[in-house]
């Protein structure tokens, strides 16, 4: 490895060192289903986005909420202390098409209509938060 490509890898290392991540892959719901969900949570503070999700009536919302919380668990982990109120933000959240089921629906006059059952990949950053003002 190149001198200016290891200076960008231990620079992109020691970003990652304040960040925790957690990805859940190959959920089978669309994922403009997900998005919505995930647009409610963006940015804000874990435990409020933990009280959005938790009473939000959406299907997806149950699995964010899971997803958070094992991002929580995974930057409590990283940095062996317990999260505190306000300290913690959902810095990134975002939602990647996973390959979709291909599936043929009977249809009149001997014709197949194709399914395309979707499924979706989340992954959730989260990040302590900073004041520069």
């Amino acid at each position: 490895m190149g001198v200016r490509k290891r200076k960008s890898a231990d620079l992109r290392k020691e970003a990652l060192k304040t960040v925790a991540f957690a990805k859940l892959t190959n959920i089978p719901s669309s994922p403009r289903k997900m998005r919505l969900v995930a647009d409610m949570v963006r940015g804000v503070e874990v435990n409020r986005a933990l009280g959005i999700l938790k009473f939000s009536n959406k299907e997806a919302a149950a699995q964010l909420y899971k997803l958070l919380k094992s991002a929580i668990a995974n930057w409590e982990a990283k940095n062996g202390r317990q999260v505190e109120a306000g300290e913690l933000c959902v810095k990134t959240i975002f939602v990647n098409c996973a390959p979709m089921l291909k599936r043929l629906r009977p249809a009149p006059q001997g014709r197949g209509y194709r399914i395309r059952k979707r499924a979706n990949h989340v992954t959730l950053i989260v990040d302590t938060i900073t004041n520069d003002k």
